[in-house]
């Protein structure tokens, strides 16, 4: 018997300042989020949990923290080119078209990769 169960519970996504990715999580994404201890933002998702981390411990000498750079989360979508459509619209940077039909690459505020698929 394994301790670890087999299931992920929650993805962390770094980010420069919480209170800014929370605003354009909300906005481009739909999630509302709670922020707790100055650092954090629990997203409300169905499923696995999402959580905004402004990663104090992780970062470098310099302070600074290096933003994914390929896509490490993928949330999902029921129509794929309306959800293209509507980052679009709201200036959210593209990496990608629309590719086999069913997925694409955003990055976020803080330059991390991330993939929506239908």
């Amino acid at each position: 018997m394994t301790l670890i169960q087999n299931k992920v519970n929650t993805v962390f996504i770094p980010v420069k300042d919480v209170y800014k990715a929370k605003e354009w999580y909300s906005k481009n994404l739909g999630k509302e989020g709670e922020i707790i201890h100055g650092h954090l933002c629990i997203l409300d998702m169905e499923g696995t949990g999402v959580v905004l981390d402004e990663m104090p411990a992780w970062r470098n000498e310099v302070g600074e923290f290096i933003p994914f750079s390929a896509p490490y989360v993928q949330f999902t979508t029921s129509d794929i080119h309306a959800s293209y459509l509507y980052l679009k619209e709201n200036g959210v940077e593209l990496v990608t078209g629309i590719e086999h039909g069913h997925y694409f690459v955003f990055k976020d505020l803080d330059g991390n990769m991330l993939m929506v698929c239908q």
